[in-house]
């Protein structure tokens, strides 16, 4: 770009000067992150000038106005972040057909053990289920990011206490575990995937 045209350049602050050029900028921001972005790092992006109360408000207008529109602004356990809304994902599927991978009743099973009675450790999940937890099954919901050590309890052979992370949340489109379904849905919904 030539110097000529610097001074043609909008600077940050000409960007962001009224509330609807400040949701301007926080959409464009949202819509090209690849991860939920924290208030904090959001704030960053207008050099911390603006309060997290006021960046809150403006998140929550942003996020009514896209209420009706195909993509919805969540906030999630590590920030915001833009998300297909669901009754629009057949359509996507079709251009990408790959299918999510399909977890064993043993991983989820697990999954729930570790999501509803955190921190856990193997053994505990072992006497719940009743059978021994396969270290596959661990280490594949360590390696999607799911759960994690989170310290060991103080018994002979200090076992590892497994939980969930901020990534299982995101992932769910979770702000806290709070909003996890009942565990009696849960169920049902596993009982629905032993029948296909």
């Amino acid at each position: 770009m030539s110097a000529a045209n610097l001074d043609k350049v909008p600077s940050s602050e000409a960007l962001a000067s009224t509330p609807a050029d400040l949701k301007r900028v926080l959409e464009a921001v949202l819509l090209s992150a690849r991860t939920p972005l924290s208030v904090l790092e959001l704030r960053k992006v207008f050099d911390e000038q603006i309060g997290a109360d006021v960046l809150r408000a403006l998140l929550d207008e942003l996020r009514q106005e896209w209420s009706a529109r195909p993509l919805e602004l969540l906030p999630v356990a590590s920030g915001w972040r833009f998300r297909t809304r669901a009754e629009f994902m057949p359509y996507l599927e079709r251009l990408n057909p790959e299918k999510p991978p399909r977890y064993s009743r043993a991983v989820l099973e697990t999954l729930a053990i570790i999501a509803y009675r955190q921190p856990v450790t193997r053994g505990d999940i072992e006497d719940i289920r009743g059978v021994t937890v396969a270290t596959q099954v661990i280490r594949l919901l360590e390696e999607r990011g799911w759960v994690d050590v989170v310290g060991h309890r103080d018994t002979p052979g200090r076992p590892g206490l497994l939980a969930t992370t901020r990534k299982f949340l995101d992932d769910l489109g979770l702000r806290s575990l709070a909003e996890l379904p009942p565990l009696q849905q849960v169920n049902s919904t596993l009982d629905l995937a032993d029948g296909q």
